[in-house]
């Protein structure tokens, strides 16, 4: 009997006890080294924050380096549920989402941070949640404008004729081809292989990618200028955001916003910058175009636009009003070119 009431007693102060436990593990999955400044101060951070604001209840398990698959898959490996979560590059999958590309189109801004929040706020009001409707989006991640990294100096758009280049996406291989050059289109961590087999010439990538990506004997002539944007997304399942609480759901929810874009762009942008001074440090050669220079490769870009113009307009979007947003949002974010 005393064994009875001793094991009573004791039940009743386990089940008076909340409950600790996870209710739920999401799996994130991106394609990017664990170590680098996309991981490391953006893809991270936002992860340990969700933990952290739900209380411990929400538990986010990544998987990087393009474990769970290969960098152009991860939309769909979000939308058919295969991860919970997944860290997507538009651009790797050409012509699938037509007004998103209007983001990749060069020269159009100057600030990865303002164009980050401008982004989310411009996609979501402009067809975006319609183009990507089989999944929640929940931040847009770019880095700082990135430039043109090459083995021989370039400055203007008629140097690229005959080489052959990595582009960092659909558009600017679009822009490649364009002028003249042959477009190497390799996911990111193939970028290094292309350069040292000599499959690829010149890279557009980030700053950091330099570093991040061992590439900075390959193509140590860069040209000073903030050339282009790429923007990632990171998408959420949509039958995965059904199934939580309504009180896990208000922590995704306040995880899946404009000022959560800026937040990890942030960081994203402060370690290119960091690169960007370390190369200087390291004597590598930086290329300052000149005004006419600048405006020679705005120029050359004018056709884009038209092309993107087209697109949308043959798929039933309102292309000028969306320009006009885009540009619109830019500017109210300090972040037009």
């Amino acid at each position: 009997m005393k064994n009875l009431v001793a094991l009573g007693a004791l039940l009743s102060v386990v089940t008076a006890i909340p409950a600790q436990a996870q209710e739920v593990t999401l799996r994130l999955s991106h394609w990017v080294p664990p170590t680098i400044a996309p991981a490391s101060r953006g893809i991270n951070p936002w992860a340990e924050s969700v933990q952290e604001a739900s209380d411990g209840r929400i538990a986010i398990q990544i998987f990087p380096a393009q474990q769970m698959g290969k960098a152009p898959d991860h939309y769909d490996m979000a939308a058919q549920g295969i991860v919970d979560i997944a860290y997507v590059n538009p651009g790797y999958t050409a012509g699938r989402f037509p007004i998103f590309s209007l983001t990749e189109i060069p020269f159009m801004t100057d600030d990865s941070v303002g164009a980050s929040k401008a982004i989310h706020n411009w996609y979501s009001e402009n067809g975006g949640l319609e183009e990507m409707s089989d999944v929640k989006l929940c931040f847009v991640h770019p880095h700082a404008p990135g430039a043109l990294h090459s083995k021989e100096t370039i400055t203007k758009p008629e140097d690229i004729a005959g080489k052959n280049i990595r582009p960092a996406h659909a558009t600017m291989a679009r822009f490649v081809s364009m002028l003249g050059g042959g477009p190497v289109q390799v996911p990111a961590p193939e970028a290094r292989e292309a350069l040292s087999k000599g499959t690829a010439e010149a890279v557009t990538f980030p700053w950091g990618a330099m570093y991040d990506f061992n590439l900075t004997e390959e193509v140590p002539v860069h040209l000073d200028m903030p050339f282009y944007l790429s923007s990632q997304v990171m998408v959420m399942n949509k039958n995965s955001y059904d199934r939580l609480s309504d009180e896990n759901k208000v922590v995704i929810d306040e995880h899946c916003s404009p000022e959560w874009s800026g937040k990890v762009a942030q960081g994203w942008a402060d370690a290119d910058m960091e690169a960007r001074d370390q190369l200087m440090a390291d004597g590598q050669t930086f290329n300052t175009p000149t005004e006419e220079e600048v405006a020679a490769w705005r120029e050359a870009a004018m056709p884009l636009i038209d092309e993107w113009k087209e697109t949308v307009t043959a798929r039933g979007g309102d292309a000028d009003a969306i320009l006009d947003a885009y540009k619109a949002a830019l500017e109210a974010n300090d972040a037009a070119y």
